[in-house]
């Protein structure tokens, strides 16, 4: 058991200080915070969004008459 711990430990250690994957742990993070910004402010964008065709539409209207 002892055996497991240490080399769980020193493999986790080696994947710590590999900067390889850095590139993409920056990714994932910036997905999450993005994910939560949107989950976060969802009724705004989504109202937001729903003026914004309400407009474009209003507009195309007035221009195709």
């Amino acid at each position: 058991m002892v055996q497991l711990y240490q080399r769980g430990t020193k493999a986790l250690g080696s994947l710590w200080r590999d900067e390889r994957g850095i590139g993409t742990l920056e990714i994932v993070l910036i997905a999450a915070v993005l994910i939560m910004v949107a989950i976060f402010f969802k009724d705004w964008i989504l109202e937001f969004l729903g003026e914004l065709m309400d407009s474009v539409e209003g507009k195309a209207d007035d221009i195709f008459e």
